[in-house]
């Protein structure tokens, strides 16, 4: 079969033949139709996420939509290394696999599913798995203008959030937010002094009960500081930080008196931190809601031939490949 292949870490995948895969006990084979590039897709094809295992040569991919065998079209995970999604061919289990109807809305497309859940997932069980959101409560949204955090906003609006802060760099993004539904936004092109004070009016005003971070890195040192209060006499707020991505550095310093001095409760959301169980169960959720009323995400195709130019190219959407 064809397939984006990596054989170094410092090298974008090259479109060429590998193996076919063979199912063993409880896997499924599937015949990918559409596969997303997302930021994870790079981190694991990098061998710079956690969850890497170094194994090389690799498929990469860890999601995607394609047929099963009996015909039926699926959204999967990819199960079984070194086959990724990004291939003519992939394994999964019948455990990660969500049944896409026939008769659905014509805006949800292959290229559209396997765009959407990724990262709608970030945001979806990170609310729900992690953060234990309850309709009426406010968020603030640490790096929004990406396609994940575009799709923060539309989910934190639609699950009922009273109150929805994001930040960002890009001014003409972050007025694009307002209309997706965000109330208040937050440029990080502020100095250091004006984005705590900005930070420190939002938790105040908008009364923030939980922070999804895309971010980490400087970005998250400032608002760390601008959550540690100062002297004895403040009320103090439970506020759930809940880290997904870590776009802006993968480490900060954090001084014991931010945790002391605030009511600051400091997790994150990802692969193992919820299992994959409670993964699907959120995503199988986030479908059924993206049926009933579709959500918005730019997206590009491209046949996958063209992986190897287009790998490090940035766009403002979520590239999808097509077999």
């Amino acid at each position: 079969m064809k397939a984006a292949v990596v054989h170094a870490f410092d090298r974008p995948p090259r479109y060429e033949d590998f193996a076919a895969p063979a199912p063993g006990d409880d896997e499924l084979q599937v015949r990918v139709t559409a596969a997303a590039l997302h930021p994870i897709v790079r981190a694991f094809a990098s061998g710079k996420h956690y969850g890497s295992t170094g194994q090389l040569p690799l498929i990469p991919g860890i999601d995607g939509v394609g047929t099963l065998n009996d015909g039926s079209r699926v959204y999967f995970g990819a199960a079984h290394p070194p086959y990724g999604s990004l291939a003519e061919h992939s394994l999964t289990t019948r455990a990660f696999t969500l049944r896409i109807p026939d008769a659905i809305d014509p805006s949800i497309d292959d290229a559209s599913v396997a765009a959407l859940m990724n990262p709608a997932m970030s945001s979806w069980a990170a609310l729900t798995e992690r953060a234990r959101f309850q309709p009426g409560e406010s968020v603030l949204i640490q790096g929004a203008t990406g396609t994940a955090g575009k799709l923060a906003v539309q989910i934190c609006r639609r699950r009922g959030a009273s109150r929805i802060v994001v930040t960002g760099r890009d001014p003409q993004k972050l007025d694009e937010l307002r209309s997706l539904g965000a109330d208040a936004v937050i440029p990080l092109t502020q100095d250091r002094a004006a984005l705590v004070e900005a930070f420190r009016d939002a938790l105040a005003t908008q009364k923030i009960d939980i922070v999804l971070d895309y971010l980490w890195g400087p970005p998250a040192e400032v608002l760390l500081d601008a959550i540690a209060q100062k002297g004895l006499d403040h009320q103090t707020r439970r506020l759930r930080y809940i880290q997904i991505g870590s776009a802006a550095g993968p480490s900060i310093p954090l001084p014991a008196a931010t945790l002391r001095s605030s009511g600051l409760e400091l997790l994150g959301s990802g692969f193992g931190s919820v299992s994959l169980d409670r993964i699907l169960a959120s995503l199988a959720v986030f479908f059924q809601e993206a049926l009933r009323e579709p959500f918005r995400i730019d997206i590009q195709t491209a046949p996958l031939p063209d992986i190897e130019k287009l790998w490090d190219e940035k766009t403002g959407a979520r590239l999808v490949f097509l077999p």
